[in-house]
């Protein structure tokens, strides 16, 4: 497995980006990315797709677990570039940055698909109707398949003829990171060094009994009878996963997602008990008086509906603001289906033929449809669900580009919450309800999610490529590889949790604990409603619209904050301790200026990232654990883990132990890299 040769061999490659690599063209300008066109330089190496298959699947295992207990997948990109440029350094010939390139695309398929996976086949278990492992794979698989099919033929709209008018912070990132370490392996040092830090760390707070993981201060009386009087329940969970994520997401993100917590916790919850404890008799939803609820269960039988209904519209907004650049992207499509000979392309131009494309996407249509047919469905049923896939997936492939090109963020929730809306309507009168139905729409959702999950990674990827001067079509080739390895590994995954965690909430006398999977709950909140006929709490879902109305009319970001009611605040609070580190190091890193400043940064989020990777392949770890008969929680248990106290206390102690390390490790000037 090797590079296409070109005609003409140009020796060596360049050491920095052009300066309009950036910036939008003048008339008659061009761009000559890092490896020229006609360099022959190592690309589709066996060295390449087996290392990018290889961390693939450790961050496909990693972010399913990140994302069903905090609704945020873990970014696996990043992280992966750094590790591909110390990997490049284990060979007598050092890999090329078109070899990294290839090694960070395919790796990067994992949160993607992951993505895909944890926002919507999580509900099925919490449904009770426990797919088959090959059927999450399958659903994984067919999604990640359209998301690269739909995307190609919108490549050189995104990637070449918006030169310059789309930031794509993500692939500037990866590309920085490509194109500068390719002095040194320092980066990728201390990123293993923080991922074991955080993996050691977090593996033994959530597996054993050696310190309290969640801190909540009710062994102080005056935060105690708060509690208890007044049902503001403040926690926190003291972990280096959320931690590194808060960093990462920055002071403002991480203020609005706490934002959320702090209406929903410390506003709504109150006010709820406040109005209700007179009350004799249950108000629905909740199946109790309120007056005999706690804070927990007020949040979770009302203001989480809320956050539903927020999350829901904060959704739609993003699509609503998508609208022009997705009838523009059809138009589009047409001309990129009529391009040319391929032979006559630059290489830095050359797609996977039109064919190959027409082929993948009728493949896939009839393994759809043979799926779908095994759900116990008629034709019509079948046909009608075909085309809610085909349709939503590629419409909605325009969307996540053009979202991730220009703000890193997919709104992956709020389109899938649109599908399954729109299908279960149209499914409906198909005569199509019960547990069958929420299988039959969970599984149609399952696939849109994916598939515009991995178009937006795909065209990151591409971007990063076309800076850089890889090859487009061999870029596109081992996406499909990274989507059957990453679709085997979530599903997988997801069936191991299943059998030691309950998704979504605590079922009554079931003691395994909960992985909160927030978007999978809403997913099954809207479903369920729709297929079981069921009553629906409007008010409450249109209280969270409302909330996210007025966001969008003072200019906050919805999606965030209304995640943020949604979630734990437990899970919320220590991601604003991680910003607010980011915020200092960034005022920090600005005062000191040049280079120094700019490793600072640098430093801060590769350790950052090192504690999201470390903490959630601990808890993954640990999971793995309780499938054996002889794993007990006190089988590591320390001699203060019953006293609140002590336990929480150092608890509290040690994770500021790790904001020290996250800050000081910033703050630390690096030494200089030995010339190679």
């Amino acid at each position: 497995m090797t590079a296409t040769a070109p005609e003409v061999k140009t020796p060596g490659e360049a050491t920095s980006l052009p300066e309009n690599a950036y910036t939008t063209l003048a008339p008659g300008e061009t761009y000559q990315p890092v490896v020229h066109h006609r360099t022959i330089l190592p690309e589709l190496s066996w060295r390449s797709v087996l290392w990018g298959l290889f961390l693939c699947v450790i961050f496909t295992v990693a972010s399913a677990y990140s994302g069903l207990k905090v609704g945020q997948v873990m970014e696996a990109a990043i992280p992966i570039s750094i590790l591909a440029i110390g990997l490049a350094r284990l060979y007598p010939r050092r890999s090329s940055v078109l070899e990294n390139v290839i090694i960070t695309g395919i790796g990067g398929v994992s949160g993607s698909v992951v993505a895909g996976a944890i926002f919507t086949l999580p509900a099925l278990y919490i449904l009770k109707l426990d797919p088959h492992p090959v059927q999450t794979i399958f659903i994984c698989l067919a999604g990640g398949c359209l998301g690269v099919l739909f995307l190609i033929p919108l490549r050189r709209y995104f990637v070449r003829e918006t030169h310059g008018q789309f930031p794509y912070p993500e692939a500037t990132a990866i590309t920085e990171v490509l194109i500068t370490g390719q002095k040194g392996g320092s980066q990728a040092r201390l990123l293993l060094e923080a991922t074991a830090i955080a993996g050691i760390y977090d593996f033994f707070v959530t597996t054993f009994q050696v310190w309290k993981e969640y801190v909540d201060f009710q062994f102080v009386p005056v935060v105690k009878a708060l509690a208890e009087r007044g049902k503001a329940v403040f926690n926190f969970d003291a972990i280096g996963f959320i931690l590194g994520l808060g960093y990462v997401m920055g002071l403002r993100s991480s203020m609005i997602l706490c934002a959320g917590g702090v209406l929903a916790n410390f506003v709504l919850v109150p006010l709820i008990w406040f109005l209700g404890q007179h009350l004799q008799d249950a108000v629905y939803p909740a199946t109790v008086p309120i007056r005999d609820m706690s804070a927990n269960q007020i949040f979770r039988g009302y203001v989480r509906f809320m956050g539903v209904g927020a999350i829901a519209t904060a959704g739609i907004f993003g699509i609503i603001k998508s609208l022009r650049i997705v009838a523009g992207s059809f138009s589009v499509a047409a001309k990129a289906f009529q391009s040319g000979d391929h032979a006559r392309l630059e290489r830095t131009d050359r797609d996977i033929p039109l064919m190959s494309i027409l082929l993948g996407v009728v493949v896939s249509a009839i393994a759809v449809a043979v799926f779908f047919g095994t759900l116990g469905t008629t034709v019509p049923v079948v046909v009608g669900g075909l085309l809610l896939t085909l349709v939503f997936s590629f419409f909605f492939t325009s969307v996540a580009a053009n979202a991730i090109a220009t703000t890193a963020r997919n709104p992956v929730s709020g389109m899938t919450m649109l599908t399954i809306i729109i299908s279960s309507v149209v499914l409906l009168n198909f005569g199509l309800s019960g547990t069958t139905g929420m299988f039959f729409v969970m599984a149609i959702a399952g696939m849109v999610c994916t598939a515009l999950s991995v178009s937006g990674q795909t065209i990151t990827d591409l971007k990063t490529g076309y800076w850089l001067g890889s090859t487009p079509a061999a870029q596109e080739k081992v996406k499909f590889l990274g989507a059957i390895a990453a679709s085997v590994a979530v599903g997988l995954t997801i069936v191991m949790l299943a059998r030691t965690f309950q998704f979504g909430e605590q079922a009554p006398g079931d003691l395994r604990p909960v992985l909160p999977s927030p978007q999978a709950s809403i997913m099954k909140a809207l479903v369920e409603g729709f297929m079981s006929h069921q009553p629906i709490a409007y008010i409450l879902f249109g209280a969270g619209a409302m909330t996210t109305l007025l966001l969008e009319m003072v200019g906050v970001p919805s999606l965030i904050f209304a995640l943020g009611m949604y979630l734990p605040l437990e899970l919320n609070s220590p991601a604003l301790v991680g910003g607010f580190i980011h915020h200092v190091v960034t005022r920090r890193s600005e005062k000191v200026g040049g280079h120094a400043g700019s490793t600072m940064r640098e430093r801060g989020v590769i350790i950052a990232s090192g504690l999201m990777a470390g903490g959630a392949l601990g808890g993954v770890l640990g999971a793995a654990f309780r499938l054996f008969p002889w794993y007990a929680e006190d089988w590591v248990r320390t001699p203060f883990y019953g006293d609140e106290a002590i336990s929480q206390t150092v608890s509290a102690v040690l994770f500021i132990g790790l904001c020290l390390y996250l800050w000081l490790g910033a703050l630390k000037r690096a030494k200089p890299e030995p010339v190679a």
